[in-house]
């Protein structure tokens, strides 16, 4: 395929922008990838060790042997730059914008690594009796959060790898489970707070430093999945009660201005969908209707609050969606969205999630994808290039 194409089925623009061999993932939904004009992403052929070969070419999905190492992405040139290179799996996808600070975690040692001077350095080792994962870093850098499991927890894991066989377990095993923050600055370790409950989708506000969403895990029309967390005062608060019998709200984010968290809703599962989101100190609730083929796995939304945008999803997914493979964007009219098709994604295997993002400058919807054969990162045009 081509750099650059308009998709004949909704005549907007498409852009691959990882230009480099092997394969290349963007961010998930709801961590923000971007340092002004650059963008974090993974990419798997630099890794020490790592072989040229067809191999570098198999898609995520099908399983990929090498390590995936942080690069980062001019926007404008589409130029890349490789930020590390460690012989170790790593986890991460934590950017600091304002500093350009990219976080990310090897085995039990977290690491910093800046995106000018391209040096790493050792933040925090956890202790032999305390393996926790980070997952988030605070609006004024001062302060790492994550997630720890039981032992027993991660033994369920172990042994039941596939979702459809570990998440089911988990949550009906009630174990405890820890949130946490490092401060960055000493090194400090703190427990903040604990359930005997799973818990995950740990994200920090991105404008007030105390304030913690986080998730519990588990089938969603079985618990009540959206909290905050004050980890100053440990005040918990939850984000949305559920009304009615199967009522579902997940794959929440939070605003650009930190004041909403957003969410996937639907009243009951698989029936009515919308987009819905809480004000997180009045807990005022707003919500905008979809039809069944525009709901998505991921939402996002523009930094100007003007426009939503989705990754869609197959017909095995909640929805049941017919013809939902396709990236979306959303326009509120009223109390419903007005949806755009913008990519059409019938080449896509969704056991990649798309994990839409709007550009800084709105113009672009960022995404992943696999329908050359291998994983991509691409962006699509907001504005039609016309018919």
């Amino acid at each position: 395929m081509p750099k650059v194409w308009i998709d004949k089925d909704t005549h907007h623009k498409v852009m691959r922008l990882s230009n480099i061999p092997g394969n290349s993932l963007s961010f998930y939904f709801h961590n923000s990838p971007f340092i002004g004009n650059k963008m974090v992403f993974y990419n798997n052929s630099k890794a020490k060790g790592a072989q040229e070969s067809e191999k570098l070419r198999a898609p995520v999905t099908a399983g990929n042997p090498f390590n995936r190492q942080l690069f980062l992405l001019d926007l404008k040139t589409l130029a890349a730059e490789q930020l590390t290179n460690q012989p170790s799996a790593m986890n991460g996808e934590i950017v600091a914008a304002k500093s350009g600070n990219v976080y990310y975690q090897i085995k039990d040692s977290v690491f910093v690594v800046n995106a000018v001077t391209k040096q790493s350095k050792l933040v925090f080792v956890f202790p032999a009796d305390y393996k926790g994962g980070i997952a988030t870093v605070n609006a004024d850098e001062t302060l790492l959060a994550g997630s720890k499991a039981s032992d027993e927890q991660k033994e369920i894991l172990k042994k039941y790898p596939a979702k459809s066989e570990f998440f089911q377990r988990i949550f009906d095993a009630h174990l405890p489970n820890d949130l946490f923050i490092v401060k960055i600055k000493t090194g400090t370790l703190m427990k903040v707070h604990t359930e005997n409950t799973w818990l995950g989708h740990v994200q920090f506000s991105p404008t007030e430093p105390y304030l913690l969403m986080f998730c519990h895990e588990g089938p969603w029309h079985k618990l009540d999945r959206i909290w905050t967390i004050d980890v100053s005062t440990k005040e918990v608060k939850l984000m949305h009660k559920r009304t009615m019998e199967n009522e579902i709200a997940g794959h929440e984010w939070l605003s650009v201005d930190g004041q909403t968290i957003w969410y996937d809703l639907q009243m009951p599962k698989g029936k009515t969908f919308f987009i819905a989101g809480t004000d997180v100190h009045t807990g005022k609730e707003v919500k905008y209707e979809l039809q069944r083929n525009e709901w998505s796995i991921h939402f996002n939304r523009s930094n100007d609050g003007k426009l939503f945008c989705g990754d869609g999803g197959d017909s095995s997914q909640v929805a049941k969606a017919k013809d939902g493979q396709w990236i979306y964007l959303f326009t509120p009219d009223g109390n419903k969205m007005k949806a755009e098709r913008l990519v059409n994604m019938q080449f896509h295997n969704y056991k990649l999630e798309p994990n839409v993002h709007f550009s800084p400058d709105g113009k672009w919807v960022i995404f992943r994808a696999n329908f050359e054969g291998w994983d991509e990162v691409y962006a699509v045009e907001v504005k039609a290039s016309g018919k």
